[in-house]
C-alpha cells in the first residue's frame, strides 16, 4: 500500500517552516488504517513482545488494536493527571517544547515491552519511554514502532546509537 499517496503533508503546522504529516488520513482510509495496524502487529510480533506500549495520542490510535490484534496487554503512557493511582513519570524534551510521561506503577508490562507511536520525528518520546520502562521497572523494551519515521531528521539516529531496535510502516528519505 502507497501510504505516501494518503498521507497528505499541511504545510506550515504546527509553525511556519514544519512540513507536518497527517496521518489522520490513514484513519479516514479503513484498508490502509487497517494494513498499518497489520504491519505494527508484525513488528512486534518479530520482537517478541509481551506488551504494547502506547504512547499518547496518537500512538493510541494504533497501539490499542495491534495489542488486541496480538492478544498482548495494553499500556498506556500518558500525560501528566490522567492516570489514577502511583504511576512512574519522565520528562523529557521534543522537537517543540518539554513533555512528560506517565505510566502506571502496576502495568502488566512483561520483560518485553514494544513502544508504538505514530511519527518518529527526534525520537525523543521514543528515548524517554524506553528510559522510564528501564529506569523504573527493570525492563528492556523489546523495540518501537511508528507508523511513519522521517528519516532526514535525528530520530532514528538516536534510537539506533541508544540500541533501540525499532520499525516504520512508511519512511520519508527527504524534508
Amino acid at each position: 500500500m502507497d501510504l505516501k499517496a494518503i498521507i497528505p503533508v499541511v504545510p506550515d503546522f504546527p509553525r511556519a517552516g514544519v512540513g507536518f504529516l497527517d496521518i489522520t488520513a490513514v484513519l479516514h482510509h479503513p484498508p490502509a488504517y487497517d494494513w498499518c495496524v497489520a504491519q505494527l502487529a508484525g513488528f512486534a510480533q518479530a520482537r517478541g513482545a509481551s506488551s504494547v506500549v502506547a504512547v499518547e495520542s496518537r500512538g493510541f490510535l494504533f497501539g490499542a488494536p495491534v495489542a488486541q490484534r496480538l492478544g498482548l496487554p495494553l499500556v498506556v503512557a500518558r500525560k501528566p493527571g490522567k492516570l489514577p493511582g502511583a504511576v512512574h513519570g519522565i520528562t523529557y524534551e521534543t522537537e517543540y517544547s518539554v513533555d512528560e510521561l506517565q505510566v502506571q506503577h502496576h502495568a502488566p508490562l512483561g520483560q518485553r515491552p514494544w513502544v508504538v507511536d505514530d511519527v518518529l520525528a527526534t525520537g525523543g518520546t521514543l528515548l524517554a519511554v524506553a528510559a522510564l520502562l528501564e529506569r523504573d521497572f527493570d525492563v528492556s523494551p523489546a523495540g518501537a514502532g511508528v507508523v511513519v519515521s522521517l528519516e532526514f531528521l535525528p530520530g532514528p539516529a538516536r534510537l539506533g546509537e541508544a540500541g533501540l531496535g525499532w520499525d516504520a510502516v512508511v519512511s520519508y528519505a527527504g524534508s
